[in-house]
């Protein structure tokens, strides 16, 4: 079976010029490394920008995305496959199914709402794959800090914290998402 990485991203293109530049370099690192890309299967945005640059780079990429999404116009019809799912949940849940590992570029409500559940999900062992926030510009310097607090405070543990990896780089994001799982003990395995 073929090496697959979900990323989630945005759907604009952001303030800033880094952001697609950033989408466009992970998805030529992507083809070149033989991975297939798994994602929400839009043509608009850093979406669009990300399976563009794996499809010119003779890469696979597989979109995964609502009916409702579909019916507005915003599904990329030049993707290699294109899986319509009936609702956002389903998306999300086929999304996890599909990839071997997470890479987050910036993006909004959406992108911090799969990334979240993604690592709830492993958090609590109903997965283990790993999830890289790819931090073009700082972008996720904030959400990332506020994660360290949550350890401070007594929320998340620490072994936990580490399950949202970081890095600036596109091929060292790839590394890290295809890397083993860090070792973790799953919630309420040990409660204090």
């Amino acid at each position: 079976m073929p090496v697959r990485l979900c990323v989630y991203l945005g759907s604009n293109f952001g303030s800033s010029p880094a952001y697609a530049a950033a989408a466009r370099e992970l998805g030529a690192a992507l083809a070149a490394k033989d991975v297939a890309l798994v994602y929400g299967g839009g043509n608009v945005g850093l979406m669009g920008a990300l399976a563009d640059a794996v499809l010119a780079s003779g890469g696979e990429v597989i979109g995964v995305i609502p009916q409702d999404l579909v019916d507005s116009e915003v599904s990329h019809s030049g993707v290699t496959s294109l899986e319509v799912t009936s609702s956002m949940h389903d998306r999300k849940a086929r999304m996890a199914e599909l990839a071997d590992g997470f890479i987050v570029l910036p993006g909004g409500f959406g992108t911090l709402e799969e990334v979240a559940e993604i690592l709830t999900w492993t958090q609590l062992g109903l997965i283990a794959k790993p999830v890289v926030f790819l931090d073009v510009e700082g972008f996720w310097t904030p959400l990332l800090t506020a994660l360290d607090a949550m350890v401070t405070g007594g929320f998340v543990r620490a072994d936990h914290r580490r399950l949202a990896q970081r890095t600036t780089s596109a091929a060292e994001a790839i590394a890290l998402a295809l890397a083993p799982m860090p070792t973790i003990a799953h919630k309420w395995l040990h409660r204090n």
